[in-house]
């Protein structure tokens, strides 16, 4: 088992289990589930496995959790560790379509989409997360797991929600890690998040004297970036990240944006994020934040079946969201829009009458957030919190999206799954948790 373009590998029992692509209807198309199983390593063993989900939508879990099953190695002493491939992503009959930023103009990625769409070999109203929630359960079922623990990160906290909700005598206890409630819609609140955190990161580099001292005003020197290439946009040729041969990059306001949001979703990236303003600013180099832009329209691509993320979306959440103005914010309507769009032309699947009110259960959840997360705020998991009686929220100072692997969180969650419950939990060690600190100039952080 493997991550795509990572060295990493993890041994694993591998098989497939074939469900209806139209479970409701029990006839027509079957499709086949990927999975990996991870045994326990341990001499006494649990019965009851840890599942985890991946978020994107659209990432396999068997690919994205492989960088991080490490932070999971005490789980797995007493548990087995299940990763499956949820419909429409990496070997289960992935929904992928090819994606080119640097030649797509808005009119080119709606045909694109709509090309897309006719030329899969599926269903595509039938790739929704209560779909992929009962696919769940019939791999609990052929694996005979009876109670199940489950992981869910980013999106994949939205399929544990759901798969609560359709199955709750077979869960155990749940981990919700960047939590992504069934009664809000991504994507809604979006440009408000991305704001804050990356008005987090200029405060610290105020408050930070290298950081102040090697980019001051950085503020006024994003503003002006995004100026810039409201009047004129760039091209800029960088070195593509993978060949290392020269490739041209298309930049305007909302491609600038949009790289910038991405990058706010890391530690390791957001502490780039001054030294790349400051550069393009003073020197009028926007070389490095055009190949930060390559590598994670990349990363996007390697990593997400863009198919199955607009299933997902176009019928759980654009539906749901306003059409209201995103205020005084550097992303704008920007994000929203461009789904907006690309749903036009993407068949929209039905969504149960319950799915989106909130999920209200007895069973233990750990509700993990970064506090500069730009996608699925703190005040994800409070709200999640509100119908949960038996849940713990957490905040992981310094951290972005994704905390399960960041500092002490991984003996937390642990500590959590070993004793079936969040009372009495020891969570002191995450006041210890800091930042990353900022880059002042391409060698690193000042010694």
């Amino acid at each position: 088992m493997a991550a795509p373009a990572q060295a990493e590998r993890v041994e694993a029992r591998c098989g497939r289990l074939g469900v209806y692509e139209d479970r409701a209807a029990r006839s027509g198309r079957q499709i086949a589930l990927h999975l990996a199983v991870l045994p326990a390593t341990g001499r006494q063993v649990d019965s009851d496995p840890l599942f985890m989900l991946a978020g994107g939508p659209g990432q396999a879990a068997t690919e994205a959790f492989v960088p991080l099953i490490k932070a999971f190695e005490r789980v797995n002493r007493r548990r087995d560790i299940v990763l499956i491939d949820q419909r429409g992503t990496g070997r289960s009959n992935p929904l992928d379509c090819p994606i080119d930023p640097n030649t797509a103009t808005p009119e080119r990625a709606l045909a694109s989409a709509a090309d897309c769409a006719k030329s899969l070999q599926a269903n595509l109203k039938l790739y929704t997360t209560a779909i992929a929630a009962d696919d769940l359960d019939a791999v609990r079922s052929a694996l005979g797991y009876g109670r199940i623990n489950l992981y869910g990160g980013s999106y994949g906290t939205r399929l544990a929600l759901a798969y609560l909700r359709r199955h709750p005598e077979r869960v155990r206890t749940a981990v919700l890690d960047g939590v992504n409630p069934p009664d809000t819609s991504l994507g809604e609140t979006v440009a408000a998040d991305a704001q804050r955190v990356l008005e987090i990161a200029f405060a610290r580099c105020r408050a930070d004297n290298a950081c102040n001292k090697a980019f001051p005003s950085l503020g006024s020197k994003f503003k002006a970036l995004l100026a810039r290439l409201d009047r004129e946009p760039l091209t800029v040729t960088v070195a593509d990240p993978t060949s290392g041969l020269p490739r041209s990059v298309k930049l305007d306001r909302t491609v600038l944006a949009l790289t910038i949001q991405s990058l706010s979703y890391a530690p390791e990236t957001v502490s780039l994020l001054p030294l790349l303003i400051h550069t393009a600013h003073q020197s009028g180099d926007w070389r490095p934040l055009a190949a930060q832009l390559q590598l994670t329209v990349g990363n996007i691509g390697d990593q997400v079946s863009l198919g199955m993320r607009l299933s997902v979306l176009c019928a759980e959440d654009i539906p749901f969201i306003s059409s209201k103005e995103a205020g005084r914010t550097y992303l704008g309507n920007a994000w929203v829009q461009a789904l907006r769009e690309t749903c036009s032309v993407w068949p929209r699947g039905a969504i149960p009458a319950d799915f989106k009110r909130p999920v209200t259960s007895n069973v233990p959840v750990l509700l993990l957030s970064g506090e500069a997360d730009p996608i699925t705020p703190p005040r994800n998991a409070e709200r999640a919190r509100r119908t949960l009686p038996n849940a713990l929220a957490l905040v992981v100072p310094g951290a972005g999206h994704i905390t399960a692997f960041r500092g002490c969180t991984p003996r937390i969650v642990a500590d959590f799954l070993a004793a079936g419950r969040a009372r009495g939990l020891d969570t002191a060690c995450l006041k210890k948790n800091r930042a990353l600190p900022f880059f002042v100039d391409p060698s690193g952080p000042e010694a």
